[in-house]
C-alpha cells in the first residue's frame, strides 16, 4: 500500500473526466476479453476442435472471474491504479495472442491471461466510478457499464470482420487502441478508490447474510443465460447456413442495445425501485429468448435487440445491490456481483455445452430458457432498495477530497 505522501503526489483530474476515461477503458477491456464468441466457429475449425469444446472454451475464458472477490479485497486495500492499468494491458495482450494460438494449449494460455487480467480490472474500476459520482451511483455505474457493453457488443463483430478479411493472425490490430490509453490511466486514475476497509471482508459477507446470497445466485443464473446466448447463437447461425460475420452481428445487436436497458434502468430505478425492474426484465428476457428460437428473418434481429435491453437493464442494479450489502468492502461486492457470479454461470454453460453434440446448438439454447424460471423466482428474493447512504458511504465532499488527493 502506498504511503499518504506518495498518494498525494499523484495528479488529480476532474471526477467526470476520470469516469469517462474508465468507461473508455471498460470498452477496450471488455471488448478484448469477450470477442471470442464472434470468431468461435472459425477458431474451432482452425484448431480442429469439436463442437462440444465451444462451451468449454467460453467457460474457461470466464471461469477466472471467480477470483474477482479476491481482487476486490485487494482493491479495497491497495493500489487501484496499478490494478486497472495492468488489467487492461493484460486483457489486450491476451486478445492479440488468441490470433496466434496454434493449438488448444496455446489458446487456453491466452484465455488464462485474459481471465486473470480482466479480474484485476473490474472491482477497483466499479468502486471508483461510484465513489467519484459521490452519490448512490446509478447513473455513473450505468455509464461505466455501457462502455463495457459496447465493447462486448462491437468487438465480436469487428473480430469477425477482421478474421474474414485477413485471417485469425490479424486479430492483434484490435489491441492497438489500448496503447495510448494505458498512460492516461496511469496519470489520471487515483491511487486509492476507497478508504481502507476496517472490517474484515469475510466478516462483512457473514453479516450481509441471505440478501447477499440471493444477489449472487440471481446474478449467476443471469450470467448463465447471457454467456449461453453469446456462445451458442453464432454456432446456431452457422448450423443454419449463415455466415460468420452475421452470426457475430446478432451478438453485437444484443450487447449494444443493452445500452438502452442499462441507462433506462438507471433512470427508472429512482422511481420504481431496483427490485421491481429486475423482476420485470428477468421475465422479459426469458420469454424473448424463447421467441428468438422460434423466430426467423428480421424477427431474429428485433428479438435479439429486445433481449439486450431486457437483460442489461438488470446489470447495474444488481451490482449496486451487492455493493450496498458490503458497504465497507464495495470492491468485494463488485467482484461478487459480476466476476464470481459470471464464473458460476460460465461453469454451467461449459457443462451444458457437453450436450451440444447430442442436442445441437438450438437444443442447448433451450436449456437457457429453462434457466429463466429459477432466475425469475430468485429475483423476488433480492434485497429491497437501500436507504439514502449515510454510514454506507462517505459524504460527497469527503469522498471527492479523498479521491482528488490521490
Amino acid at each position: 500500500m502506498l504511503s499518504a505522501p506518495a498518494e498525494a503526489a499523484a495528479p488529480a483530474a476532474p471526477a467526470g473526466d476520470v469516469i469517462g476515461l474508465l468507461a473508455w477503458a471498460h470498452f477496450l477491456n471488455d471488448g478484448a476479453a469477450n470477442y471470442l464468441p464472434g470468431i468461435l466457429p472459425a477458431l474451432l475449425a482452425a484448431l480442429a476442435l469439436p463442437l462440444r469444446d465451444a462451451g468449454i472454451l467460453v467457460g474457461f475464458l470466464i471461469a477466472f472471474q471467480a477470483l474477482q472477490p479476491f481482487a476486490g479485497i485487494l482493491a479495497d486495500r491497495s493500489n487501484a491504479r496499478v490494478m486497472i492499468t495492468l488489467g487492461l494491458a493484460g486483457s489486450s495482450l491476451g486478445a492479440a495472442w488468441i490470433g496466434w494460438a496454434s493449438n488448444a494449449q496455446a489458446l487456453i494460455g491466452a484465455l488464462v491471461v485474459i481471465g486473470i487480467c480482466n479480474t484485476l480490472f473490474h472491482p477497483p474500476a466499479l468502486t471508483g466510478v461510484r465513489r467519484l459520482a459521490a452519490g448512490s451511483g446509478e447513473n455513473a455505474t450505468a455509464v461505466f457499464l455501457v462502455g463495457g457493453e459496447v465493447g462486448r457488443g462491437l468487438w465480436p463483430l469487428l473480430a469477425g470482420i477482421v478474421v474474414t478479411a485477413w485471417g485469425l493472425h490479424a486479430l492483434w490490430v484490435l489491441a492497438l487502441a489500448a496503447i495510448p490509453t494505458l498512460p492516461l490511466l496511469w496519470s489520471r486514475v487515483p491511487v486509492r478508490m476507497h478508504p481502507a476497509a476496517r472490517t474484515g471482508a469475510w466478516r462483512g459477507i457473514r453479516e450481509a447474510g441471505q440478501p447477499l446470497r440471493m444477489v449472487i445466485v440471481y446474478s449467476a443464473l443471469r450470467a448463465t443465460q447471457i454467456t449461453g446466448v453469446s456462445a451458442f447463437v453464432p454456432l446456431l447461425w452457422e448450423a443454419r447456413g449463415g455466415k460468420l460475420v452475421a452470426g457475430a452481428g446478432l451478438i453485437t445487436t444484443m450487447l449494444v442495445t443493452g445500452i438502452i436497458g442499462n441507462l433506462g434502468a438507471a433512470a427508472l430505478a429512482r422511481h420504481w425501485g431496483r427490485r421491481p425492474l429486475v423482476i420485470v426484465n428477468t421475465a422479459a428476457f426469458t420469454v424473448l429468448l424463447a421467441v428468438f428460437l422460434l423466430a426467423s428473418g428480421i424477427w431474429l434481429w428485433i428479438t435479439m435487440a429486445l433481449l439486450g435491453i431486457a437483460v442489461f437493464a438488470t446489470l447495474s442494479l444488481t451490482v449496486l445491490m451487492c455493493q450496498d450489502q458490503l458497504p465497507r468492502n464495495p470492491s468485494l461486492g463488485s467482484g461478487l456481483a459480476l466476476g464470481f457470479s459470471n464464473a458460476l454461470g460460465a461453469g454451467l454453460v461449459a457443462a451444458l455445452g457437453l450436450l451440444a453434440p447430442l442436442w445441437g446448438p438450438e437444443g442447448v439454447l433451450w436449456t437457457f430458457v429453462v434457466c429463466g424460471a429459477p432466475a425469475f423466482l430468485f429475483a423476488f428474493a433480492l434485497p429491497a432498495d437501500a436507504p439514502p447512504p449515510t454510514t454506507h458511504h462517505s459524504p460527497p465532499t469527503t469522498a471527492t477530497q479523498s479521491l482528488s488527493s490521490s
